[in-house]
């Protein structure tokens, strides 16, 4: 009989299992990462993955984290089988909402059967969480960091409202500054009025757009009628000063 090679029986089993970063036969390995218009991160979470997940494996969404409804994320979950390992940068990355956090989690985990690692917080590595111990320590992780993470962000809501109420107290304005008509804005509008000038030539004299002339144009109505009641008014003091008393 011939006799067994261990080393090689080793070799075979070896190839097998996962490594750091290399996908095997049958477990895949993907990225997610999530920014929005007013955050700019996309860059730090890619440097953060691209070390360990093929960049054709790196789903991207730039939108609000306030819901699961992103296309990129859908299309990820359809994805994702059993034993799949999936990699995120910190878990506010999945997600902004405490209790939808949690439910896709334990979607991913516990229906599905995938791993999960948050690079940001070691705890958070379902890998390592197979025994008792360990789910119980990603359990509480998992609680914890959410509420702490929304808790942080109604903070800060609560502080740019006060700022900025405090701020228009102040008089600051906010928004872009208004374009304000041109000296010769009167003239341009009774050449208009007259039919002297068409839209198009009194918009390009003032320098604006058709929009902001017709706002422009509301309000300088609004002066000249205030001016003619208030001259009218005068006039009938004027003429009869009994009316005063």
């Amino acid at each position: 009989m011939k006799p067994v090679n261990v080393k090689k029986m080793r070799d075979v089993r070896i190839a097998f299992l996962p490594q750091h970063g290399k996908e095997s036969d049958l477990i895949k390995i993907y990225g997610y990462v999530r920014g929005s218009s007013r955050d700019q991160n996309e860059d730090r979470q890619l440097d953060a993955l691209q070390t360990l997940v093929v960049m054709k494996n790196i789903y991207i969404d730039k939108q609000s984290g306030k819901d699961f409804e992103r296309p990129q994320y859908k299309r990820l979950v359809r994805k994702l089988r059993k034993d799949d390992l999936l990699y995120i940068k910190s878990i506010d990355r999945l997600g902004r909402n405490y209790t939808e956090i949690q439910e896709q989690w334990r979607y991913l985990t516990k229906e599905k059967g995938v791993d999960i690692v948050v690079l940001d917080m070691p705890l958070l590595d379902t890998r390592r969480g197979k025994d008792l111990m360990g789910t119980f320590l990603s359990d509480i992780v998992l609680q914890v960091l959410p509420f702490a993470a929304e808790n942080e962000r109604t903070n800060i809501r609560q502080r740019q409202a006060e700022g900025i109420a405090a701020a228009k107290a102040r008089g600051v304005r906010f928004g872009r500054p208004q374009i304000q008509p041109p000296d010769h804005f009167g003239r341009i509008v009774q050449a208009w009025e007259r039919k002297e000038i068409t839209i198009q030539e009194a918009v390009r004299s003032c320098d604006m757009s058709e929009a902001t002339f017709y706002r422009r144009l509301r309000d300088f109505r609004a002066v000249k009628r205030h001016k003619k009641i208030s001259c009218q008014i005068v006039y009938i003091l004027i003429a009869n000063p009994r009316a005063i008393l």
